[in-house]
């Protein structure tokens, strides 16, 4: 039985690239004989300027919204970092691990760190080292598979450089973990700017769509996509077209299509972009529903991670237990 781990940070509200780059193999994988964990990953939004109270909000949101997308307590574990110590308790072992080198060349470093220095704000420490907790995150698991999006294959290839580093020097302790991704759509981008990643932590701007819109925010914004310049009708070409190729992309992932046999059906942006924008809000009618229904008792939403983060100390606590022991920590 392979064990799946993967997590979502609350610095914004999720979006539709959440959604169908991670949120939805989630659910999928929870149908597998695997055992899953999902983890909101809340010490991970401290790394930059936040409000506290907004932090506490955005990650009861991402629990409930993670509910509302299909994901069910009595076939996976999800629960919050924060109330299971052992990933803050593994993260120390992996920096001592870890080299400076190798973690300031991790990219979303150098692009966050770059912001934000140009908007006046010291880079805190953390940023540095978030990859390491990440790593704890998923080590302490002893995970076989995460699920991620595009842009984290290169935190998780750390990730299997830390592993086999540690078993090398102290003995066999965790598992080597591989990413796993779908097949489209693993890198939704902004409709606004399609060589960017629809981000959740950045400004609430036209390309990005949240999953908790409104359908009609959903379809003003589709129909307001940045698409290319020229003549060459509606084509998937997403180094030379990437307005396009992403809104096949998306139409694509929400109707189990493929982006080059469905550019074939249209002779004009107008018509992909409404077909785009129907296929997006009926994915995230039934979410939006569900997700109503549970911020209305959030009592039963407080017991689902309450009961995740025990069973979640329960697994990662003898693996961290004897990672403590293998790198040489006395016994307490």
């Amino acid at each position: 039985m392979t064990r799946i781990f993967s997590g979502v940070k609350p610095t914004g509200h999720l979006t539709l690239g959440n959604y169908l780059g991670a949120v939805r193999q989630w659910v999928a994988a929870e149908q597998k004989p695997d055992e899953a964990l999902f983890c909101v990953v809340d010490l991970h939004a401290l790394t930059v300027e936040h409000d506290p109270a907004r932090v506490r909000r955005l990650s009861r949101q991402a629990a409930t919204l993670l509910l509302a997308a299909g994901l069910t307590p009595e076939k996976c574990t999800l629960f919050v970092q924060s109330h299971v110590d052992e990933h803050a308790r593994l993260s120390y072992l992996l920096e001592c691990t870890a080299s400076d080198g190798e973690l300031r060349r991790m990219v979303q470093y150098k692009e966050k760190a770059a912001k934000a220095q140009a908007s006046g704000e010291g880079v805190r420490l953390s940023l540095l080292t978030y990859p390491v907790l990440m790593a704890a995150d998923i080590l302490a698991y002893r995970t076989g598979e995460v699920p991620v999006g595009e842009d984290q294959r290169q935190h998780v290839e750390l990730t299997r450089d830390l592993a086999v580093r540690f078993n090398q020097r102290y003995g066999y302790t965790f598992t080597v973990p591989k990413a796993t991704h779908p097949v489209v759509a693993a890198r939704v981008m902004d409709l606004q700017d399609p060589t960017s990643k629809m981000g959740k932590s950045g400004d609430a701007g036209p390309g990005v769509v949240f999953i908790l819109d409104e359908p009609e925010a959903v379809r003003k914004k589709v129909m307001r996509a940045v698409t290319d310049s020229g003549d060459g009708g509606v084509v998937y070409d997403p180094a030379a077209r990437p307005g396009v190729a992403n809104l096949l992309d998306i139409l694509a992932a929400c109707t189990g299509g493929e982006p080059a046999a469905l550019a074939d059906g249209y002779t004009g942006y107008g018509a992909l972009k409404r077909d785009v924008a129907d296929a997006v809000v009926e994915l995230l009618r039934p979410v939006r529903v569900r997700h109503a229904e549970l911020a209305a008792d959030p009592g039963t939403v407080e017991a689902v991670l309450r009961a995740g983060a025990g069973r979640a100390r329960a697994i990662a606590r003898p693996v961290v237990d004897e990672a403590y022991r293998a790198i040489g920590l006395l016994e307490p």
